[in-house]
């Protein structure tokens, strides 16, 4: 709290400078809203309330319109023909512009496309209106359509009948070296309070993982000394058991730097690099211990081999789960060949999930044959997810300097740079048997998806459009759509 009365003090400098420059700008809320939702994207349970507590700076009438089109389409144009058929209202007496005190938020979420529109006594620069799209777009990449949508409707009222002591141009010009000095001050001080608490809840990550493997110490101890050596799988584990205690006197000296700091010592950076390898080493730890005593439970089909064999499965089948809500996505290529294949595969290894089960069970097989068909499955499931990323990229990108994007981004997905996608140590004998990229996962074919489409999607730019096309006619409203 003292870092934000600090931030408060320094910004009400500026304030109080600001107060003696122009007229008390007024704060009004929306005097209607219109919501036309054909997309059917929008929650208006959340939408309607957030616009009502937008203030505006005079009575400005919202108009919500989205509608399913494609990559081709104006919006524009569109936008107009749904005003003129269904919200004549809308549009100005002469038929030539918007009508006065409107402000009319448009979105295509199929065709990518968002618009502003104004009447002549709300209407902003184009510059404005890019700014008020830009606003949106990181939001709508993420398909998030309300949150977009309000993020829109905020902006626009923020630029909307600005008034000029509040402009862009007008506080650049006087008090710029104010606002550099406030900001980099305010600056500072979010970015420290930030890091202390990324530091607290880091340290509190690792002290939670370092007291589970403290704990069980003598209990791994014990399960590593019952490993089958002979085993393919159990030996591999023993290795990694055989570094346990050096990693776990590291973690102990990394714990023992973390809790001598100061509170003062939270806040700062190269701190909290330290906490985050302390608790990265804790988890490891811990996730590790798990995996031996796993091995030990599986291999000698101790009496609590089912839940152990069960833990082993796990990943795969939520790989498994995650297939259909994948192929669901836009531009996800769901009715594709390959998405059947996922799909055919998908539902054979729910069956063999339970053959493999039952013939563990009853001994017909082997633990180390079980784990050998999951690494198989899980093999074949990774080189489907693969051959689907070249349909999906054949399907989204334009050329083929945006297909080397994409693929580089699923690339970089698979092999697993942690700080980008928060790839973690996987708990399970295969994930400890074999490194972290060797199987493609769902989520991970996912991170990688939504990065490249984002990527392709910043290369290709948004320029906007202002004009309404053949139908428009000699239409000439204050507007303009951009695409994200």
């Amino acid at each position: 709290m003292g870092i934000v009365r600090k931030i408060r003090a320094v910004l009400a400098l500026v304030l109080i400078g600001l107060a003696g420059t122009g007229p008390a700008a007024q704060a009004v809320t929306a005097s209607d809203i219109v919501v036309e939702d054909k997309a059917g994207v929008l929650d208006q349970k959340t939408l309607l309330p957030a616009i009502r507590q937008i203030d505006f700076y005079q009575p400005t009438k919202v108009a919500v319109y989205t509608y399913s089109g494609a990559a081709s389409d104006n919006l524009n144009e569109e936008v107009l023909r749904f005003a003129r058929s269904e919200h004549p209202e809308w549009i100005s007496e002469d038929g030539q512009k918007w009508a006065n005190g409107l402000y009319i938020f448009a979105l295509d979420p199929v065709g990518r496309h968002v618009g502003t529109y104004m009447g002549e006594d709300r209407k902003v620069s184009l510059d404005q209106r890019e700014d008020i799209q830009n606003a949106t777009k990181e939001l709508f990449r993420d398909a998030q359509w309300t949150t977009g949508t309000i993020a829109g409707i905020q902006r626009g009222a923020e630029l909307i009948n600005q008034p000029w002591y509040r402009s862009t141009a007008f506080l650049v010009a006087a008090w710029g070296a104010a606002a550099a000095a406030v900001a980099g001050a305010a600056t500072w001080l979010i970015v420290r309070w930030r890091t202390r608490l990324s530091s607290r809840k880091e340290q509190a990550r690792g002290d939670a993982s370092y007291a589970s493997v403290s704990m069980d110490l003598q209990v791994t101890e014990l399960n590593a000394g019952t490993i089958p050596e002979a085993s393919r799988y159990g030996s591999t584990v023993l290795e990694k058991h055989r570094t346990f205690m050096a990693k776990y006197r590291t973690a102990t000296g990394l714990s023992n730097q973390v809790h001598s700091l100061s509170a003062r010592d939270l806040s700062r950076r190269p701190n909290l690099k330290l906490i985050r390898s302390y608790a990265d080493a804790a988890a490891e730890l811990d996730a590790l211990d798990d995996v031996i005593a796993d091995t030990n439970a599986l291999l000698n089909r101790g009496s609590v081999w089912a839940p152990a064999w069960d833990r082993q499965l796990a990943p795969f089948r939520a790989d498994l789960a995650a297939i259909e809500q994948m192929l669901s996505k836009r531009n996800a290529g769901g009715n594709t060949a390959t998405a059947a294949a996922l799909r055919s595969f998908r539902d054979t290894s729910h069956r063999d999930i339970e053959g493999w089960t039952a013939e563990l069970a009853d001994g017909t097989i082997s633990p180390e044959t079980a784990l050998d068909r999951l690494r198989d499955a899980r093999t074949q499931l990774s080189e489907l997810l693969r051959d689907h990323a070249d349909t999906v990229i054949a399907g989204y990108a334009k050329n083929e300097k945006e297909a080397n994007l994409m693929r580089k981004e699923m690339e970089s997905a698979q092999a697993g740079s942690k700080a980008k996608y928060g790839r973690t140590y996987e708990p399970s004998i295969l994930g400890t048997v074999y490194p972290a990229y060797y199987f493609f996962s769902v989520p991970t074919f996912n991170s990688g998806f939504n990065t490249g489409v984002s990527s392709v999607g910043s290369a290709r730019g948004g320029g906007g459009t202002t004009g309404y096309g053949a139908s428009g006619g000699s239409f000439s409203g204050s507007g303009s759509s951009s695409s994200f």
